[in-house]
């Protein structure tokens, strides 16, 4: 599943740094998938996304470049797992020669260089599945739809003899 940057949080003392990703055009962001990285890579995946200029490359940066260098392509990164709290990803890379190449990766710096180089993000449906954050938004309707049909059906199930 195609998956976009919603929000990145770059944490301090007692609160984590976060990636979150939501589902690409989803502008009901029914699925959120945060993702615990260190405050360090979330200034990196920021500085991608801004793209400021840098006196000297960063290591992301530098890694576009060796890819560059060798006539290589980045299509895509996948969020491949997750086993506990640890996400697993991947890098897409196709060869000067064709030759495609899956490379292990931490989904921090996986993201931090898709933003750099442009290319998707994806995430596979089971870690979806595993690790989304609820849409608290939809079970807050949820509830208050059930609240309102009790409430509906105690009103229709009264009779003038309840009120005497």
């Amino acid at each position: 599943m195609r998956m976009e940057i919603q929000t990145v949080v770059i944490g301090g003392l007692q609160m984590p740094s976060l990636v979150v990703l939501k589902r690409h055009g989803d502008d009901e962001q029914e699925i959120h998938l945060p993702i615990r990285i260190g405050p360090i890579e979330a200034a990196a995946i920021t500085s991608g996304i801004e793209d400021h200029p840098k006196k000297r490359p960063l290591t992301h940066d530098l890694m576009s470049q060796v890819i560059d260098a060798l006539g290589a392509r980045l299509t895509s990164v996948s969020i491949v797992d997750v086993r506990g709290t640890t996400f697993y990803a991947t890098l897409q890379l196709v060869g000067a020669d064709g030759t495609r190449t899956d490379l292990d990766c931490r989904p921090s710096d996986a993201i931090a260089l898709a933003v750099r180089r442009g290319v998707p993000v994806y995430a596979r449906e089971q870690v979806v599945d595993t690790a989304t954050m609820p849409d608290f938004q939809k079970v807050k309707k949820a509830t208050e739809e059930q609240e309102l049909q009790a409430f509906h059906d105690f009103v229709e199930g009264l009779s003038p003899e309840d009120f005497s």
